[in-house]
């Protein structure tokens, strides 16, 4: 029997030497030690505080977890692309907002007849006899053009200046209730709320000043004097698009309307044509388009038949089926005055008027 230092068998195979070269390559070093996860209790911690052998170590944090990393990495790709997107975008206005709104510069042309206005009881005969014959009925008389994007504004954005211009074109010139009666709203919602002073006073105190008056804003008719004995309103006109500025698009829109009027409450009088020639420009910045509104800055209507004796600034008072015109005209304007544009009025010519 061995001693008790070696094994029965003998010193294995290679001695003593042998045996520790096979086992210095698992040597722990220093810092492999400190960096371990458990580490052993003394014997005074385990007879004190009962604890187990061994303890765990909170892991060693060196820099950001990677959860972290890639959080922070995201919100860096994030952010750079809403800057590139910002700068690159080719619709974006440099200043980002257009000019303030403009006030309305209007002028109303009454058209007096030479002679009786013509009339009948059919109005389909009327119109197929006058120069109104191929106009299309109501808003199809108002189509929208196709629409090209410009340097600073998209294809969507452009569509949606013509709309709302059709839009106010409709609602001012061949809505019933404005054309013969005193709503104001259905036009008011669609301007410009820097525009919403002048278009009140224009209402509450008319002027022949060149920008308070009802019909530069709008078509109505005197109530007391006319109603519409169609409603099928002939309409033919254009409207065209284009950028004035990077943050500015214009419309220019030019329609004739054609209404067959009969007295009003006059079931059985006989019915007259009267048109109203409108060119109105329209301007839009991009909250505008937002918001579905638009600023009005030129207006001008002529209208006829009319007598220039009458005032044409709040209503007009057309002349009706076998009327003339009234003597007299608009009274004398001095050149040398300020704050009043000059009165106008104008001849309709006879071959604006149906042939019956």
């Amino acid at each position: 029997m061995g001693g008790s230092a070696d094994p029965p068998e003998g010193t294995p195979e290679g001695g003593p030497g042998g045996g520790e070269d096979e086992y210095r390559s698992v040597v722990f070093d220093e810092s492999f030690v400190r960096a371990a996860r458990l580490q052993e209790f003394s014997a005074q911690e385990r007879i004190t505080d009962h604890a187990p052998a061994v303890r765990s170590l909170p892991p060693l944090r060196k820099g950001l977890s990677r959860q972290a990393l890639i959080l922070v990495l995201l919100m860096a790709l994030a952010f750079g692309t809403a800057i590139y997107m910002g700068v690159r975008h080719p619709y974006q206005a440099p200043d980002g907002s257009g000019p303030p709104a403009e006030p309305l510069r209007m002028t109303v042309i009454p058209l007096s007849p030479r002679g009786e206005v013509p009339g009948a009881a059919d109005t389909d005969l009327l119109y197929a006899r006058s120069p109104a014959a191929q106009f299309r009925i109501g808003a199809e008389g108002v189509p929208l053009p196709a629409a090209r994007r410009t340097a600073h504004f998209s294809d969507s954005q452009v569509t949606g200046a013509l709309s709302i211009a059709k839009d106010y074109i409709v609602r001012s010139a061949l809505y019933p209730e404005v054309l013969t009666g005193d709503q104001t709203r259905p036009v008011r919602v669609l301007l410009d709320p820097e525009q919403l002073d002048q278009f009140d006073r224009s209402f509450s105190h008319p002027a022949p000043d060149g920008r308070h008056a009802p019909t530069g804003w709008l078509v109505r008719f005197d109530p007391s004097q006319a109603e519409l004995a169609d409603r099928r309103i002939r309409v033919q006109g254009t409207l065209q698009a284009a950028e004035s500025d990077a943050g500015t698009l214009e419309v220019t829109a030019d329609h004739t309307f054609v209404y067959a009027l009969r007295p009003a409450r006059g079931d059985k009088a006989d019915a007259s044509l009267f048109t109203v020639r409108r060119e109105l420009q329209f301007r839009f910045d991009r909250e505008d388009l937002r918001l579905h509104q638009a600023q009005l800055v030129v207006s001008y209507v002529q209208a006829g038949p009319l007598s220039c004796a009458e005032d044409s600034v709040n209503r007009l008072h057309p002349l009706l089926s076998g009327q003339t015109a009234k003597e007299g005209g608009p009274a004398g304007t001095d050149p040398y005055a300020t704050g009043g544009a000059t009165a106008l009025c104008g001849s309709l010519a006879p071959g604006s008027q149906p042939k019956v």
